[in-house]
């Protein structure tokens, strides 16, 4: 029977940032198990891309900041473009919560982020419908990355550490024993384990109850609509946010054979219908009602014309307050978890990656303050509130 000392469960851009950072601080034995046959397959390679520090909680706002350092400063290349976001409301309440939210990013350290009226809007998005726009915030750091490049640069870096990722295996229970960890069993046999961390995104639930942990993480369907206009987008485009409606639109980049093309387009929207599944096939159905959302806001969305072999639909992991689970595990000694990112697991992979490496190590992350992050927080009732969540 195999032995490891830390197996993480899930080789996605989370299971990599934690892998990188472990064998950073010189972890040596650590093994990434993947059920494909390889990583990179599962939400990760369907993201969009985003990264942002616009936020409303402290905690989201402080991962965001980590981790955009993180983007401009790593020696491997994630495609970080910092093109800003916008986001822009449509009434009074929602343009006070903007300014709140400003308030406090500038005051956690976020710079070129600030309140924008409609006509620097209008600027900013040469075509957009700003007649019913009551104001917006635009942070110019904010912007895009390449989360496949993310993924494997953490993994090359971890792999050159020592780590090994172990692909087309399939883990169908965590083990335990008088209450602590003592491996897992996989579709290829038992791995003996001192430690096991849980990276498996929307899946991650089913795997943490085998443990007799119930770990409130619910699959969510998001769709996006891949297009291609017939003359080049407005320039600079940035990530722009309907703040009331969540309808999102970014220009496109294949992550999977990286391009730039000044005509390709993605956009979506959380379509409220959709109900909480394992689905991942793209609907049809949602074509025409995410065009009209672009027919209102951004006409020259809707004159593009339909990319359906690169339109796609993934999960998020979404958790009742829409922020991670990062930490350890009351119920079992050694199980940890990273999980329930809620659509920001991308993003927020730099600054979760080290956290979880400390708490496994350390016993706490000294860097920054995850505590309100814990499982624990759901059985409390100490959850956080995050509006701005698309």
């Amino acid at each position: 029977m195999r032995k490891t000392e830390i197996i993480i469960i899930g080789g996605g851009v989370i299971g990599a940032s934690v892998a990188y950072h472990l064998t950073e601080r010189g972890a040596k034995d650590v093994l990434i198990l993947e059920r494909e046959n390889q990583h990179g397959l599962g939400s990760t390679g369907k993201a969009t891309g985003g990264v942002r520090a616009q936020f409303e909680t402290d905690i989201n706002i402080k991962m965001s900041l980590y981790s955009l350092d993180f983007f401009r400063e790593c020696d491997f290349d994630c495609g970080y473009e910092p093109r800003g976001y916008l986001f822009f409301a449509t009434d009074r309440k929602q343009f006070d919560y903007l300014r709140r939210n400003v308030e406090k990013q500038k005051s956690l350290g976020v710079k070129a982020v600030e309140i924008i009226d409609t006509k620097a809007i209008s600027e900013i998005v040469v075509g957009l419908n700003c007649e019913d726009i009551t104001g917006g915030s635009f942070g110019a750091n904010d912007g895009f990355i390449n989360p496949l490049a993310l993924m494997h640069g953490f993994a090359e870096k971890a792999t050159a550490n020592g780590a090994k990722i172990q692909t087309e295996t399939q883990v169908t229970t965590i083990e335990t024993r008088g209450g602590k960890i003592v491996g897992v069993e996989t579709d290829k046999g038992k791995i003996e384990a001192e430690k096991v961390v849980l990276c498996s995104g929307a899946w991650a639930r089913g795997l943490a109850k085998t443990a007799g942990v119930d770990l409130p993480v619910e699959p969510q369907k998001r769709q996006i609509v891949w297009a291609k206009s017939a003359k080049p987008l407005p320039a600079n485009l940035p990530m722009v946010i309907d703040l009331g409606s969540g309808f999102h639109f970014r220009p496109a980049t294949d992550f999977v054979n990286p391009s730039a093309d000044d005509t390709d387009v993605l956009f979506a929207y959380p379509d409220a219908n959709e109900k909480p599944s394992f689905d991942t096939n793209f609907d049809e159905s949602f074509i025409p009602k995410v065009y009209e959302q672009a027919r209102h806001r951004a006409p020259f969305l809707a004159e593009t014309t339909i990319v359906r072999e690169k339109c796609r639909a993934g999960l998020y992991e979404n958790t009742p307050d829409h922020h991670a689970i990062i930490g350890g595990c009351a119920r079992v000694e050694n199980l940890y978890f990273c999980s329930g990112f809620s659509g920001h697991g991308v993003m927020h992979s730099p600054a979760a990656g080290r956290a979880m490496a400390e708490i496994v190590l350390d016993g706490a992350a000294s860097f920054l303050d995850v505590s309100c992050l814990s499982l624990e927080r759901f059985a409390t009732g100490k959850l956080l509130h995050e509006a701005a969540f698309i």
